[in-house]
Parts: C-alpha cells; structure tokens; sequence
C-alpha cells in the first residue's frame, strides 16, 4: 500500500497538538503492516492506536505513522462459568467494554471509558478502579518487527506491572505489533468494588448488591464528572504514574502531611495518588497558556486549543520539579514522548 504524505495527526491524537506526519497509512490486517515495513526499511516508523497515551514534542515527525485498525472479535471458547474471547488489535476499548456488559460477561466493567484500542491496552496494562488487564487477559500476539514472524505471547511471558509490561520495556519498544489478544470473561462476575471513589458511589446510590451493569454505568459516570472529554480539551488521561514508595519514605511524608491519602500495597510499600501531590504542589487549574492542568483533577494536563507538545511537555517538568522538591517524590510520566 502507499502511504499518505504529509498528513496532520491532529484527529490521531488525543492532545490535538499541530503535527504533521512525512508519511502516514491505516493498515487493516497483519499483511499491510508487514508490507509497509518491508517497503520503507529506512524510514522511522510509529504505530498508534488512538494516539491516547502519546505526546509529540516536535510539530513533524520525520517518518511513517501507522495507524492500528484492523477488527474482529471471536468467542473462543465458552461454557456455563466463563467465554474467552478473541479481540482484535484494532478494535476501540471503550466499545470493547460495552459490548462485553451488554452479553452479561464480566471482568472488564471498571475499565470503561479508557481511551485507545485493544492492541495498545497491553503495552500500558491498562486500568482502573480496582482492576488492571492483567486480570483478564490470557495472551497476545504479535508480529515481530524485524524478522515479521508471528510471535505469541502467554500471561506470564508479558511480564505485567503497574502501567507496565514486557511490550513497554526500552529493550523491546516497538519491535512487537499486537495484533490480537485473548481475554477470559466471567459469566456469573462478581464485580470489584473496593476502590475507594467506586465504592462510595455505589453506597451513595443504595446499590448493595452491584451488578456489572451497575459498575459500568458507575464508572462512566464518575469518569465523565472527572475527567475532561478529548474531543472537547485535548488530554491523554492520567499524565503522570501513582508513584510507590518504601516505609521510610512514607513515614517522613505522612508527619509532614498527615492528611495525605495512601494505599498500603505491602508492609513496605506504599502508594500515592499523583493527583494530590500536583494538588498539593500549587497546580491544580493551572494555565500557561493553552497547556494546563485540569480544575477537577490535577493528574490531568490539558491542552486548551493550540498548546504545542513542547509546552505541555515543560509543563510537566515545571510539575515534576516542584513535587519533588515537596515530597522527595519523582513523577514517572505514564504519556509516552514521542521525540
């Protein structure tokens, strides 16, 4: 196929920052892909999803952008207890989600409304409100970048992590197309309500017994009353990672704020919530510009209309500097930079 020249990525990013691409093509299957890499060796290469966890610093990139849309989603396997699917890389997570409540298969409810599609959701294990993909997911498989060989990958191969995996990994970044991945739904699911903001809403609605329809609906709501729309202020979600300390650290920071929320992972680490140090930090509803940090969640950055990557990107900086003058604390960004 011959790819597009000279195409704006303004609608394939969830940012909406001016770039332009040298090159730019939609592959549908596996072939197209394997076909565009072999005939433009040389050329750098970026494939998205939905451009919902990137952020460009240059106003060009300088080589071909792919664009993952190829579809499909097949029942493996099903019985009375579970139905396994088979879901295409292309395929939008958020109608993924849907779809699934609406057949009454459960697993993935708590992560409605992430932006991007399925091919992407294992790269960043994607989750939300108790739950992470891991949970569900049995393998993927992919297409080896370089020797364009099927390669698939089980569970435990993906070496999964919080915001991350085997596919994230500097070593292994964009050597590996997911072309599909394989989850296992439960039929009779008992929904995860233990995170806190979910579980307060769910009280708060006399929801005792909640179903997965009840914690889908639950979670789109909260979301939208949160998080800004991209179509409406460009974002990417959470900017920043929930950082994990150790006791130590942990101790000196709770009797310097004792109102400082926490979840304890271990008996040696513990969690924080980003957001509320960027809270803390002064940033909340900060503008420079057209980039910012969202009024409603400071985990958030913004851009407003017409902010450049490299605005935002300083933006952060100026987040991360100050925080970690604070805290001690040094933000891991969750957006990829693409340089």
């Amino acid at each position: 196929m011959k790819p597009q020249e000279n195409i704006s990525l303004r609608p394939y990013h969830t940012f909406h920052s001016p770039v332009q691409a040298k090159l730019f093509a939609v592959v549908e299957n596996v072939e197209e892909i394997i076909g565009l890499y072999k005939d433009f060796p040389d050329e750098r290469k970026l494939v998205l999803g939905e451009g919902s966890n990137v952020l460009f610093l240059s106003d060009f990139f300088d080589g071909l952008v792919i664009i993952n849309n190829v579809k499909g989603k097949t029942v493996l396997v099903e019985n009375e207890e579970f139905v396994e699917l088979a879901v295409a890389g292309g395929e939008n997570w958020h109608e993924l989600v849907t779809w699934t409540v609406q057949q009454g298969w459960g697993g993935i409810e708590n992560l409605a409304l992430i932006p991007g599609k399925a091919g992407t959701a294992p790269i960043q294990n994607i989750g939300a409100y108790g739950v992470e993909l891991k949970d569900v997911i049995k393998r993927c498989y992919t297409i080896h970048l370089e020797t364009f060989r099927v390669k698939v990958f089980e569970k435990p191969e993906c070496a999964f992590g919080y915001r991350n995996s085997f596919f994230k990994k500097p070593e292994n970044k964009g050597k590996f197309f997911i072309f599909r991945i394989d989850l296992e739904l439960k039929k009779n699911h008992v929904p995860n309500t233990t995170y806190g903001s979910l579980k307060k809403y769910l009280e708060e609605k006399d929801i005792v017994q909640p179903s997965i329809v009840d914690v889908y609906q639950a979670v789109c709501e909260i979301r939208r009353s949160k998080l800004p729309d991209p179509d409406e202020v460009g974002n990417a979600g959470s900017f920043f990672k929930n950082p994990i300390i150790d006791t130590k650290h942990f101790q000196s920071l709770q009797q310097k704020f004792p109102e400082m929320p926490f979840y304890r992972i271990s008996e040696e680490k513990y969690k924080i919530p980003a957001g509320w140090l960027i809270e803390k930090a002064g940033f909340k509803g900060m503008r420079r510009g057209d980039a910012g940090v969202h009024p409603k969640q400071a985990l958030v950055l913004v851009n407003y209309g017409n902010a450049t990557g490299r605005e935002i990107y300083d933006l952060s900086e100026e987040i991360k500097e100050k925080v970690k003058e604070m805290s001690g604390i040094d933000l891991e960004r969750e957006v990829n930079i693409i340089k």
